[in-house]
């Protein structure tokens, strides 16, 4: 008997970490065709393109109903966002995803954040703001440095303001271009990362712990990126803090959001903050795994990802798994950042066979040649039994890749 016959998956998103997540899945025995809406040109390798917006859920789903998909996973925040969950699901069709009403933890920083408060899920104090004479006049009153935040993920970002004219000039930018709600919340000193768990909106189980890197330049200096390089497991995070993170984060959003009818169903990422007498502090909410993070958990990941996501789908994951199987190894992820589009990617095809590569912003050209086409090109991972392996591993790829304007963080794996 072929196993392969009728196994059709449909992932919604075009980034890094939905190649990966691609990659891993058309891999598997059973799986026959993995479709990619909006997906990216790397992609094309290993699974099918699909020109479809990730925000026309109405035509992913005519596409899931016509080609006869099994099992549809959107990571897309746009996707998301636009309910894609509800909309398979009232037409029968089986997608691991959160709902827009779930998932509004994640997709509003405000809603994120007056949700913990009142699940009383410890996070730095904050304050929310829709006009920016009130948001300047409680910074005037704050210690600084503060920080200020859009309200929407894919807005402007996140600023740290080590000065009180540098967060009010940041204050006024953002509400003249555009910005409906700004949050100002204390800055906390410790140590930054994140933690993930999959979960079918009550039964959850850990993917594992990343040290984020997430600003543009050496030392944790420069703007705060979507992220330049990650580690995984974090060795700072202990079991025991993983296990205070599930008791007193994960499970009481998790139970709260069943309570109120909305259960969550997806992978639920965690950005945290521990100080030096291990207090933990949420930031904010992920709706699935961030780049390059992706890259680092799916790369110690041992489980049938298809078997993983459709057991949280079905009902079945509490009975099915009780823990996952994950590599007790390291990995290493580093993001490489381009200048000028159309520069010409040279070398990936000498690197070691052991060097995972995710594209971001690739396209081919005429020749067959990899062309950047954005500033985020590509992410490489390397993984080992021990952490500094892993980092020499990474670091002696760097060299045999090349392309004009490279740059990325020497500094993957210094805690700061």
């Amino acid at each position: 008997m072929n196993n392969k016959i009728g196994k059709k998956v449909l992932i919604v998103g075009s980034g890094a970490g939905e190649y990966t997540l691609a990659k891993k899945i058309a891999e598997l025995e059973e799986v026959v065709t993995v479709f990619v809406a909006s997906g990216n040109d790397a992609m094309k390798e290993f699974c099918t393109i699909i020109d479809i917006r990730e925000n026309n859920v109405q035509e992913l789903l005519e596409f899931a109903l016509e080609n006869a998909i099994d099992l549809t996973i959107a990571s897309s925040e746009l996707a998301i966002k636009n309910d894609i969950a509800s909309i398979f699901q009232q037409n029968n069709q089986m997608i691991f995803a959160p709902t827009k009403e779930s998932a509004s933890i994640c997709s509003s920083k405000s809603h994120g954040k007056k949700f913990m408060y009142k699940t009383r899920i410890p996070c730095p104090k904050f304050a929310i703001f829709d006009k920016p004479s009130l948001a300047i006049d409680y910074v005037n009153t704050s210690n600084m440095p503060v920080v200020i935040k859009t309200d929407e993920y894919q807005s402007k970002g996140v600023l740290v303001c080590n000065a009180l004219s540098i967060a009010k000039s940041c204050i006024e930018h953002l509400f003249e271009s555009g910005e409906k709600k700004v949050i100002i919340e204390n800055y906390v000193l410790g140590h930054e990362f994140s933690f993930y768990v999959v979960t079918d909106g009550y039964h959850a189980l850990p993917l594992g712990s990343v040290a984020t890197y997430k600003q543009e330049l050496e030392g944790n200096g420069g703007l705060i990126t979507e992220g330049m390089g990650a580690i995984t497991p974090d060795y700072k995070v202990s079991k025991q803090v993983e296990r205070r993170i599930l008791q007193q984060i994960i499970y009481p959003t998790l139970n709260n959001l069943a309570r109120q009818q909305t259960p969550y169903v997806g992978i639920l990422g965690v950005d945290l903050i521990m100080n030096t007498e291990e207090q933990l502090f949420v930031i904010e909410f992920n709706s699935f795994l961030r780049v390059p993070d992706s890259q680092a958990i799916l790369a110690l990941l041992n489980e049938n990802i298809y078997h993983l996501l459709q057991a949280c789908v079905v009902g079945s994951f509490a009975d099915d798994y009780t823990q996952l199987d994950i590599a007790d190894e390291y990995a290493a992820s580093c993001v490489l950042l381009g200048k000028k589009k159309e520069a010409i990617i040279s070398g990936l095809d000498d690197l070691d066979e052991s060097t995972q590569v995710a594209h971001f912003n690739t396209n081919k050209n005429a020749y067959l040649e990899y062309e950047i086409t954005g500033e985020r090109a590509i992410v490489i991972t390397r993984t080992a039994r021990v952490l500094s392996r892993a980092l020499e591993d990474l670091y002696e790829e760097m060299p045999v890749i090349n392309f004009e304007g490279m740059k990325f963080r020497r500094d993957i794996g210094k805690m700061y």
